[in-house]
């Protein structure tokens, strides 16, 4: 009979050291929106592991800059564009460009846009356009990844960017984006369902307030000094700042390795305790 102590050994043995499970050596990953703010982070960070990374984007200037910068730091870094919301081009992109045999083991859904506006100055064409890209291109990328994850045989991850407004909304006027959101973290819980036999495991990631590019570029298009208004909502939140893209970069990285080796349909939220509040 089996003693405790030796059930102890026998686990000690079998586990591998950090550095294996935080090795991406050998697989091929997809970021959507990988261009910049935290898209950038998570390839930056998923290459520095050995991923090979594909940068999709709708830029494809800024998106031949960001894998020019990471291939002179030594990573394997490349870039598409497309229109995520595109079935067509999704189709093409996963079809053409992706992967050696169609390889695709990692899957970062972050392609996203939230232009702010009240419910009742929207129109339906914005109202779409947000679902479009933030939900149904969530769907599309996923279908097409899943599609050669389970062709291969060898599992696979699927990481989907959703926010901490799939929770609670932040403000008046992302109506739109709260709703692709709450979508996307539903989709996530589902899909983690029907592809855990192939193991391919499927999770998001909440952020709350990060400084991008794009967070900047909304405070400034509603007349706020970008500084003082991150200093303003960094007050509110419990550990006294605004995420960094590197914050959420980690846990993508943290998902996508072994070290997530029992987690699926989870939402782990990256808001320094924002919603606490």
């Amino acid at each position: 009979m089996c003693t405790h102590m030796e059930s102890e050994q026998e686990m000690t043995d079998s586990m591998q050291p950090v550095d294996r499970l935080l090795d991406l050596s050998g697989k091929v990953a997809v970021v959507t929106g990988g261009a910049a703010g935290i898209g950038y982070a998570i390839t930056a960070r998923l290459a520095e592991a050995g991923a090979r990374v594909t940068i999709v984007d709708l830029d494809d200037t800024v998106a031949a800059i960001a894998a020019k910068d990471l291939g002179d730091r030594g990573y394997d870094v490349g870039s598409v564009t497309a229109d995520v919301s595109d079935p067509a081009e999704v189709e093409a992109l996963f079809e053409r460009e992706i992967g050696i045999d169609g390889q695709v083991d990692i899957l970062v859904n972050n392609a996203g846009i939230y232009p702010s506006k009240p419910v009742m100055d929207m129109d339906l064409d914005t109202f779409s356009h947000v679902l479009a890209v933030n939900l149904q291109g969530t769907f599309l990328c996923s279908q097409q990844a899943a599609r050669r994850m389970i062709a291969r045989g060898q599992g696979g991850r699927i990481i989907n960017v959703t926010s901490v407004d799939a929770l609670h909304p932040s403000s008046i006027g992302l109506a739109h984006y709260d709703a692709s959101k709450h979508g996307v973290w539903g989709f996530t819980k589902n899909l983690a369902l029907e592809l855990a036999p192939h193991r391919i495991w499927v999770n998001a990631i909440a952020p709350g307030g990060i400084n991008t590019p794009g967070v900047t570029a909304t405070q400034t298009a509603g007349n706020l000094q970008a500084d003082k208004a991150s200093a303003a909502f960094g007050a509110r939140v419990p550990m006294q700042r605004m995420g960094e893209p590197d914050d959420i970069g980690k846990v993508a990285l943290f998902l996508a390795s072994d070290m997530a080796s029992y987690l699926t349909g989870s939402q782990i939220v990256v808001d320094g305790g924002l919603l606490l509040t």
